[in-house]
């Protein structure tokens, strides 16, 4: 059956390189990490800046709302994590966490949990009611490693994509990986999990230019996405509408049918490449950064995941 999306853009607004975006849970608000150091809040309703400062002189990778404590956490080149209470600005914590440039930062969803990853090829996990104390080291990757993911449904997991190729799921209590998923040809820039009934999946985007679906219990893949003309810079699974999301630095937007695999829309808005994809689960916004600026756009469709069978 075929799938029938509207897309519509509601924000947009020009700015220096975008790092990073993420949505507020509550609040119409999405969170813009630039190039530049600084991060801004902007309010996609009013379709004005809430907030704007200057983390540091690097680039700012990776930027996430922990709604739960009113903050903010920032991870930069300058191989700093910094926590910020978003309604004051006033800077809670600052440590220097890794040898390297921080890729990528997530946030447990219930326990007080912040990994990160870095070109040091390693991950951490930091603990904020330790004052930020390091509990767990990660080693295995032999490359940058560029994003790190809690699995939702079992969120003593996590999965790690790495420059050296490889996807490598982690449990949190044991410093080595449980396994590996291989099989791009090139380095993986970025991976986001889903998962349909009990079945996990995960989805991964690379410098050989495709997106892969993978079946976690089988530890196989599925499905290889091609048809972007530049390395996969982002990825994602709309939580309501059964589509997957793909950026690049072609400048390009796919969007895919998530039960036949096809490709259904391509967007382009003129911003040049697209580095990064903000979503929440409970939304119909899909927010994106650009080398010159965010576009929030927002997406309703006559099927939901409840409503489809994943086909492999």
């Amino acid at each position: 059956m075929p799938l029938s999306l509207t897309i519509k853009r509601e924000f947009a607004q020009n700015s220096e390189r975008v790092k990073s975006v993420d949505q507020h849970p509550t609040e119409p608000w999405i969170l813009v990490s630039l190039y530049s150091g600084t991060v801004c809040i902007w309010n996609y309703q009013s379709q004005v800046m809430e907030k704007s400062f200057k983390v540091t002189e690097s680039p700012v990778r990776s930027a996430k709302f922990i709604a739960r404590e009113n903050w903010i956490v920032t991870a930069s080149d300058d191989k700093y994590i910094r926590v910020y209470n978003y309604d004051t600005v006033e800077k809670i914590k600052e440590y220097e966490a890794h040898t390297d440039f921080i890729r990528s930062v997530a946030i447990h969803p219930t326990l007080p949990y912040l990994l990160s990853c870095s070109d040091d090829k390693v991950i951490k996990l930091w603990d904020w009611e330790k004052d930020w104390s390091c509990i767990q080291i990660f080693k295995g990757h032999s490359h940058y490693v560029m994003q790190v993911a809690f699995n939702p449904k079992d969120t003593n997991t996590f999965a790690s994509a790495s420059l050296d190729g490889a996807i490598k799921i982690w449990n949190i209590g044991s410093p080595s990986a449980e396994f590996t998923l291989d099989g791009h040809s090139k380095g993986v820039n970025c991976i986001d999990y889903f998962s349909r009934g009990d079945k996990p999946y995960l989805l991964s985007g690379s410098d050989d230019f495709t997106a892969k679906v993978w079946d976690i219990e089988t530890k196989s893949c599925v499905q290889t996405l091609e048809g972007h003309e530049h390395n996969v810079t982002a990825v994602c699974v709309h939580a309501e509408l059964p589509i997957i999301i793909t950026v690049s630095e072609d400048g390009n937007i796919h969007i895919w049918n998530a039960t036949s695999f096809r490709l259904e829309n391509k967007l382009n808005y003129g911003l040049e490449r697209v580095w990064a994809i903000g979503q929440l689960k409970g939304s119909n916004k899909v927010a994106f950064g650009f080398d010159k600026g965010t576009i929030v756009v927002k997406m309703n469709g006559s099927h939901t995941w409840d409503s489809v069978d994943l086909q492999a």
